[in-house]
């Protein structure tokens, strides 16, 4: 079959590689779709993954092709969104309900391999099937979604909040809607990519500007969602928490970004730091919300790209052109 290869850091290739074949309690999903991510362009760059060559995609979904012998809760031509996540089940944080600081965490298209190829195989624990009116190579959008669910799930919120976003693309975007369903009383969106920023105006944001200081909030904001990455922007993002208010760090930041904070203020203003890490019991309730019309996949996926053309793709998305990139083979 034919499969997207990150070979070495920096080297992206498509390849053939054996079909693959499923354990007992396994499927084989021929994928409709695979979405680009951060954590793609991470593992590129020779983080993230612990050893390379690797079939990149952790976000994919298609139709089963092929069963395990000890299956019975999927067949063939089911349609299915897949959760990448693999835990051990055993380790201290599995055992707490911390499944995702698993100590022997993985995930399929990151230390496995992934759903940028014509097939993949995972765990039918690891299958959401999707209903009729849901289109299969839209539901590659349901795992980055279960990521954003996890973070409101860390977050908390309250009703009558004014959150803050910093960054349009995907991930912003889909913080933005749920912000709209969670009671915000606002919900505003910096970028410094207008083509981006011009997509959360269109999904109705309270406002919108390339920097905060442009917006009227001198109190600051209940809620801050850093979802860039982006050392400067996270820096600014921990300045602009009201009172009592909550910082998340959604973003995926390379291991040596360092920001500065203020530890009297933390105190003085009872303020909240916070992080969300992938997925964590949210991915059948993303699949529920992607089925009751929670995005629209024409607003969120920019591009659909020939799996032939996986390179160009992420450099693509590195250079920040499009929305959710996603890969067709």
């Amino acid at each position: 079959m034919k499969a997207a290869v990150i070979e070495s850091v920096g080297k992206a290739v498509v390849a053939e590689v054996p079909d693959p074949t499923p354990g007992p309690r396994e499927v084989v999903v021929e994928v409709a779709a695979c979405g680009l991510c951060g954590t793609d362009l991470h593992i590129l760059q020779g983080e993230f993954a612990p050893k390379l060559p690797l079939v990149p995609g952790h976000e994919f979904a298609g139709e089963v092709v092929g069963v395990g012998t000890r299956v019975t809760e999927l067949a063939v031509g089911d349609r299915v969104a897949v959760d990448p996540s693999l835990y051990c089940y055993e380790c201290r944080y599995c055992r707490t309900g911390h499944n995702n600081l698993c100590e022997r965490w993985a995930a399929i298209g990151v230390t496995t391999a992934g759903g940028a190829a014509q097939y993949a195989v995972a765990p039918v624990a690891n299958c959401v099937k999707l209903p009729e009116h849901v289109r299969t190579a839209d539901a590659a959008l349901v795992e980055p979604l279960s990521c954003a669910v996890r973070g409101y799930d860390v977050l908390r919120s309250r009703l009558g909040a004014h959150v803050l976003v910093y960054g349009s693309g995907t991930m912003g975007l889909m913080m933005l809607e749920l912000a709209k369903r969670t009671g915000a009383a606002s919900v505003d969106v910096v970028d410094v990519n207008p083509a981006r920023l011009e997509t959360a105006r269109r999904l109705g944001v309270s406002a919108s500007a390339a920097t905060p200081d442009e917006l009227d909030r001198p109190q600051g904001w209940d809620l801050v969602v850093d979802a860039t990455g982006n050392a400067a922007a996270i820096q600014d993002g921990l300045d602009r928490v009201a009172k009592a208010g909550t910082f998340l760090q959604f973003g995926v930041a390379d291991y040596a970004t360092r920001v500065t904070i203020d530890p009297y203020r933390i105190y003085n203003q009872e303020i909240t730091i916070t992080g969300s890490m992938a997925v964590l019991h949210s991915f059948e309730r993303a699949a529920e919300l992607f089925a009751g019309g929670v995005l629209d996949p024409e607003v969120f996926i920019s591009d659909r790209i020939p799996l032939e053309q996986y390179p160009q793709a992420l450099e693509q998305f590195a250079a920040g052109v499009g929305r959710k990139i996603v890969v067709v083979p």
